[in-house]
């Protein structure tokens, strides 16, 4: 198994909501905010290579949304999917498999796109299985009040429609070496591949903590559905985690992709910040 980050670009959240309830004074240290409280945020896939498949982790947001919805959002730099893909060379019929940690609009936006009139909807990757599990996708396809902007039909219904939707179900693997742990506070049935790459175990956080920042307890952020079994589920997580040795990848943290723990007085803290091309050499 080969691990390849994928860039998509960065975008714009409240940093308020991003943080909770944990204060301005002191998430604004870890990110600062613009003048309008805004923060900047990544949008970090994560490409698997093994045997025969090619299997992309989340794929951002997408571009098929209208101007106004992505003015609320801020979106800026260089990387896109495909720049990213292409850098490895590979494009987006190369990709065997797409696996939705959950259907957020920033996590799954980019997998479908307009036809080429404009009159519909089809696959961005036409030879791709899509992956969810039928918990999830039961609770985004008829979405609850809070969650309902997130959940976009655009980047849901036509997977199903297309015939390239499959479901996995908790204590299913993808793959050897390619794990899956299920957490319910961010939103029901989310997805955390856990990937073993070598001797190094990399576990995708995707929502769960969206930065190293994110690592404290208390950094549970406001769009969590259930912010006291987040706390509750991220610290079953992070003791595995320091258990087992393994090392995070963060989707949404704009400068640490990877992170190792260690315990302290006050917890389970980031003991240091890495590349994930630095942890495997390629």
């Amino acid at each position: 198994m080969k691990l390849h980050t994928i860039d998509t670009g960065l975008f714009k959240l409240d940093g308020g909501a991003m943080f909770g309830v944990v204060p301005k004074s002191m998430w604004n240290k870890l990110n600062p905010s613009d003048d309008n409280n805004m923060c900047t945020w990544a949008m970090r896939c994560l490409l698997v290579e093994h045997d025969d498949r090619l299997i992309l982790i989340d794929n951002g947001i997408g571009d098929k949304q209208d101007q106004k919805f992505f003015a609320h959002y801020y979106l800026h730099g260089e990387d896109t999917l495909g720049k990213s893909l292409r850098r490895l060379g590979y494009t987006e019929n190369d990709i065997t498999d797409v696996f939705l940690s959950h259907l957020h609009f920033d996590h799954c936006g980019g997998s479908v796109k307009w036809n080429s009139d404009r009159t519909g909807f089809e696959l961005c990757f036409p030879n791709a299985t899509y992956w969810s599990n039928e918990q999830h996708w039961k609770w985004a396809t008829v979405p609850n009040t809070r969650e309902k902007a997130s959940f976009l039909k655009e980047n849901i219904l036509p997977i199903q429609e297309s015939g390239h939707l499959k479901l996995i179900s908790p204590g299913e693997s993808l793959l050897p070496g390619f794990d899956i742990y299920f957490v319910y506070g961010h939103t029901d049935a989310m997805m955390l591949p856990i990937l073993r790459c070598g001797n190094e175990t990399i576990a995708y956080c995707a929502d769960l903590m969206p930065s190293a920042a994110h690592v404290p307890l208390p950094y549970v952020m406001a769009y969590d559905t259930r912010p006291l079994m987040t706390m509750q589920e991220k610290g079953e997580f992070l003791q595995q985690a320091i258990r087992e040795k393994w090392t995070l990848f963060f989707e949404h943290d704009p400068k640490h992709e990877c992170a190792r723990l260690e315990p302290s007085e006050k917890g389970i803290r980031v003991q240091e910040t890495f590349s994930l091309t630095s942890l495997l050499g390629y």
